[in-house]
């Protein structure tokens, strides 16, 4: 307890009504004086009277609690402090920290740990939550203890100043060196089959050169060469429709903190501009205007349909200039355009002279290469007019036995269709019947849907880059006109078209692999019965083997327990797939090295230091307690201010001037005045 006094001014009327008094006084001081008045002294000492008695001196007596001044320390804890000695010298500089400010009974020391987020190393904002509650007229400074990559500096750190010298003890050599590599620019959706801008970007302290590796959705990878700390751009095709992901690696460098930040990946979102179909009907058919009519009910479907009603060797008498057709562009179909289809439908179609052997020839190379192929078998298709007949045969998955099956007979799903993706959806129901079917034998894909005694009746396979799927009959559109009940005609063709379009989510053996909070979720559709091992590869290299657990039909899932930012890579019999958990590339691996520039500005703006600790046991600058306007940062000091911050336990006021000798202090200096203007 100490005992102080001081002045103290407590206006009568209140500061504003005091201070226009005194200005209109003033005023008509000086137009006495502009006058010539005699009395200008006593006038004078009048005004000084009266301004004195509206303040309201006292000396007030005080018995004052000194309050200690408070410092922080705020110790990074995020993933980067873990390389190299980071941690020890943080440690030992943490230990000796506390040592001094806890010897200093005039000092409260508050202490804070922070974490890495998914926003970067935030330090700043720890600082302030752990000083919010504390005037600023007691705050002695900070001590950052950090390799200095810090996230969260503000562009006016001078708002910071309120904060005391903020000094930053830098711990890490700042020579070693870390390859890193970045997306500059990631476009976040794009045209299927288009390629897809990305900018990459490798840093190297050593290398002018680096190898860059990257692949999308898991598949072959390729491989380029760029210049380091330059942008490059990367033109990548987006392959499918919804979430395509891009993986970027790069090898390690000749100087390398961690790996972890040598692997970058972006999420692409592929729409599909126009789906380009070529529908061929063999010959006017009740399924003709059915097939039409859907596919010309989707606006995104571009369709090109074409009926052969009469081939080259039927004799017409009527005249050419009286005909309503058109020739049929073979050549420029199934030559030149014959790529720019994404599917082609041959709806009950009879081998003729108009499409000829080498077109069909043409047509299997498109499946092979990534086209899609749908055939509604007609009952030519069992005859010697049939596209198994032809090099066509080389895509199809079952071949005719040349036999016709008719007779009613109710489609049914297969223990295969129950499990696979274009038919899971319609097992348990009960749809209208069919008449007729080709007899057909499967030589390899899967049969989905099949007719009497097990006949495959729907059946799908994967060739090559493409794929193809048969309808052995030409009954479907009975469902679509309601016969017998009707069936599901339209998601059966669309699920059936959107699989040929490989659209992700109809995979039916598809490896999925998901971040949820801190648990890493797998997911695996099969046709088969168990499930392959699976390998999950975490972002710092370690491999996990989690256990399957069955779900349903051909469904595992798999859990596992996840703490890092980055990016997981699964396998599961040869199926492979990616994640990321918070950021692809986490603000706490962009950039490693320990460095005072970033924090410099701070600590330039707050009056504080930075110190380079490079080692264990490296010498601590000492800690000065310095007054409220001194230096507070030297070569090998630091300051923390010396607030004087007090509380008042009690108080004893004693005025200075009275009413009444204010009121006869002025009467007296009036009447001095008057006398002297009356003489």
């Amino acid at each position: 307890m100490t005992e102080a006094g001081r002045i103290s001014l407590d206006p009568l009327l209140g500061w504003p009504l005091l201070w226009a008094l005194l200005a209109l006084c003033l005023l008509a001081y000086g137009a006495y004086i502009r006058w010539r008045g005699r009395a200008w002294l006593m006038r004078a000492a009048v005004l000084t009277a009266l301004a004195a008695a509206l303040a309201n001196p006292a000396y007030v007596r005080e018995e004052r609690d000194p309050l200690p001044s408070v410092a922080a320390i705020v110790v990074d804890r995020s993933e980067s402090m873990s390389f190299g000695d980071r941690e020890a010298i943080a440690d030992a500089a943490l230990e000796k920290l506390r040592a001094d400010m806890d010897a200093d009974t005039s000092l409260e020391v508050r202490f804070v740990e922070t974490g890495s987020s998914a926003g970067g190393t935030n330090l700043i904002a720890s600082l302030e939550g752990l000083m919010a509650d504390v005037p600023r007229d007691r705050i002695a400074g900070t001590v950052l203890v950090t390799d200095g990559q810090v996230h969260d500096v503000p562009e006016d750190a001078a708002r910071l100043e309120a904060l005391g010298p903020i000094h930053s003890l830098i711990t890490g050599d700042p020579d070693s060196g870390d390859r890193r590599i970045s997306l500059v620019r990631s476009p976040d959706f794009g045209i299927v089959g288009e390629d897809a801008a990305f900018v990459v970007r490798v840093d190297d302290p050593v290398s002018a050169q680096a190898t860059v590796t990257y692949s999308m959705n898991g598949g072959e990878p390729e491989e380029i060469t760029v210049q380091t700390g330059t942008d490059t751009p990367l033109p990548v095709e987006i392959e499918r429709r919804g979430d395509n992901i891009l993986v970027v690696e790069t090898p390690a460098g000749e100087q390398e903190l961690t790996l972890a930040n040598n692997r970058t990946a972006a999420t692409l979102s592929g729409v599909r501009d126009r789906l380009r179909v070529l529908l061929i009907t063999g010959k006017p058919n009740a399924a003709g205007r059915v097939w039409r009519d859907l596919l010309k009910s989707d606006p995104s479907v571009d369709l090109v349909h074409f009926t052969i009603l009469r081939p080259p060797y039927k004799q017409d008498v009527t005249p050419l200039e009286e005909m309503a057709l058109i020739a049929f562009p073979t050549e420029e179909l199934f030559e030149g355009k014959l790529n720019e289809f994404d599917l082609i439908i041959f709806d009950q179609y009879e081998r003729r002279t108009v499409i000829t052997m080498s077109y069909l020839a043409n047509m299997a190379r498109y499946v092979a290469d990534g086209g899609a192929l749908l055939i509604a078998a007609g009952e030519d298709f069992a005859g010697p007019a049939s596209l198994a007949n032809t090099p066509l045969s080389a895509v199809l998955p079952a071949l005719p036995t040349g036999t016709i099956q008719v007779g009613k007979f109710n489609p049914q799903i297969s223990e295969t269709g129950a499990r696979h993706t274009i038919t899971e959806t319609l097992t348990g129901q009960s749809w209208g019947d069919w008449v007729r079917y080709i007899e057909a034998v499967p030589e390899v894909g899967d049969v989905l849907m099949t007719a009497r005694n097990g006949d495959p009746l729907l059946v799908v396979d994967r060739v090559g880059e493409g794929r193809v799927a048969q309808i052995l009959s030409g009954q479907i559109f009975l469902w679509a006109r309601g016969y017998d009940g009707g069936g599901p005609f339209a998601e059966l063709i669309r699920r059936t078209v959107h699989w040929l379009m490989k659209e992700p989510e109809l995979e039916e053996r598809q490896l999925l692999l998901e971040a949820q909070g801190d648990t890493m979720r797998a997911r695996l559709r099969t046709l088969s019965d168990t499930a392959p091992t699976l390998s999950v590869e975490t972002p710092d290299g370690e491999t996990l083997n989690p256990r399957w657990t069955q779900t349903g039909p051909g469904e595992f899932t798999a859990e596992l327990a996840i703490d890092q930012l980055g990016l997981f890579r699964a396998e599961a019999g040869g199926l492979e797939a990616v994640a990321l958990n918070g950021p692809a590339n986490p603000k706490e691996y962009a950039s490693l090295e320990a460095t005072g520039d970033v924090l410099a500005p701070l600590s330039a703006a707050t009056g504080g230091g930075v110190y380079e600790l490079t080692r264990p046991g490296a010498s601590l600058p000492d800690i000065r307690r310095v007054g409220q306007n001194a230096n507070a940062a030297g070569g090998n000091w630091l300051g923390l201010k010396e607030r004087g911050a007090y509380a008042v336990r009690s108080s004893t006021s004693l005025p200075l001037l009275p009413g009444l000798l204010a009121v006869a202090l002025i009467l007296v200096f009036l009447i001095l005045a008057w006398r002297r203007e009356g003489r």
